[in-house]
C-alpha cells in the first residue's frame, strides 16, 4: 500500500487512525467495493465500475455518494498525492449505521476509503485448486462485489498453503464459477465460454469488456455453464481481472489442463489495445475541457 489514502474528502496518511470501531460496516463488511487498474493516470474503465458499484450498494442497502464526479476527483487527488499514475486502486464505500452495536453520534451514513498499490506480477500462468459448494448461484446476493471478504481470503491462503497460486470455485450444483478474485473462460476451437452470473460468479468488468466490447476475428465470447471435466476437454483455459488482464491456466486440481489455441494471447493483445485506447480518448477529453 502507498503512503497516502483517502478517507471521505480528506487525503490521510495510511497509518493514521481515521476509523471508530463502532462504524457498522467496518466489523460486518457491510459495503461494496472496486479495484481499478490506473493506467497513465486514467482509471480504467471507471464508468463500469461505478455502475456496478452503484448495483451493489442498492441490493445491499448501502449509501452512495450523490454523483460519480464527487468521488471521481478525490480518487484522482489520491492517485496525484501517491504518484500512482500506473498502478492498482481500490475503493470502498461502507455503511456506518444499522444493527445492534452502533457508534453513538455518528453523522455520515457512509464512509468512503481509497488507496493505491503498485501494479502485482502474477507471472505467466496459475496453477489452481478446487473448492466445491463455495458459491450459491441461489442466493439473491449472488456477485455482489462487497467488503465481507473473508471467505475468499482464507480459500486464497489455503491454496497457496497447499502450492497453488488460485482456487476454483464450484457453485452448489457442482458447476464452475470463478477463482477468488478473477473470472474463467475455457477455449473450445474459436468459441470462449465464461461461466454465467447463476453460477454466483461476479459480474468482472475485465469479464464483462471482453464479452461486450471485444472484437477479433473468428472467435465468440459467450456465456454458458461449465464442468470442471469441461476444463479438462478445453483447448485452453485462462482467468481474467482488473490487475490480472488475460493470463493462462496450466494447472487445474486434479484434471489435465492443455494449452493449445492462440486465443488467449490474441484476446490478451485485444484487450491490451482497448487499454491503450479508452487511455487515449479520456486524455483527449480532459485536454478539450482544460
Amino acid at each position: 500500500m502507498h503512503r497516502f489514502l483517502l478517507h471521505n474528502e480528506s487525503i490521510r496518511e495510511t497509518t493514521e487512525p481515521c476509523l471508530l470501531p463502532g462504524q457498522v460496516g467496518f466489523l460486518n463488511g457491510w459495503g461494496v467495493f472496486s479495484t481499478l487498474r490506473v493506467a497513465e493516470g486514467v482509471l480504467f474503465e471507471w464508468d463500469r465500475h461505478w455502475a456496478r458499484m452503484v448495483r451493489d450498494a442498492h441490493r445491499m442497502r448501502v449509501p452512495m455518494p450523490e454523483s460519480p464526479e464527487i468521488l471521481l476527483d478525490g480518487l484522482r487527488r489520491l492517485i496525484d498525492a501517491n504518484d500512482a499514475n500506473n498502478g492498482t486502486l481500490r475503493v470502498a464505500i461502507v455503511r456506518n449505521h444499522g444493527g445492534l452495536f452502533e457508534a453513538p453520534g455518528q453523522s455520515r451514513k457512509f464512509d468512503v476509503v481509497a488507496f493505491t498499490t503498485g501494479l502485482r506480477n502474477w507471472g505467466e500462468s496459475v496453477r489452481l485448486a478446487i473448492k466445491p459448494n463455495a458459491r450459491q448461484g441461489a442466493n439473491e446476493f449472488r456477485g455482489a462485489k462487497i467488503t465481507a471478504w473473508a471467505n475468499n481470503l482464507s480459500w486464497y491462503e489455503e491454496a497457496h498453503e497447499r502450492g497453488f497460486d488460485e482456487v476454483v470455485l464450484l457453485d452448489e450444483q457442482g458447476r464452475v464459477s470463478e477463482c477468488t478474485s478473477a473470472n474463467l473462460f475455457a477455449v473450445f476451437g474459436n468459441e470462449v465460454v465464461t461461466p454465467a452470473l447463476d453460477t454466483g460468479c461476479l459480474p468482472g468488468i475485465t469479464r464483462e469488456v471482453l464479452l461486450e466490447t471485444i472484437q477479433v476475428d473468428g472467435i465468440t465470447i459467450r456465456e454458458g455453464h461449465l464442468l470442471p471435466a469441461d476444463l479438462e476437454r478445453a483447448d485452453a483455459v485462462f482467468m481474467t481481472s482488473s490487475t490480472r488482464d488475460v493470463l493462462p491456466v496450466t494447472e487445474v486440481e486434479g484434471l489435465r489442463i492443455r494449452q493449445e489455441s492462440d486465443v488467449p494471447a490474441r484476446l490478451l493483445a485485444a484487450f491490451r489495445a482497448h487499454i491503450s485506447s479508452y487511455v487515449d480518448s479520456r486524455r483527449l477529453s480532459v485536454s478539450r475541457t482544460v
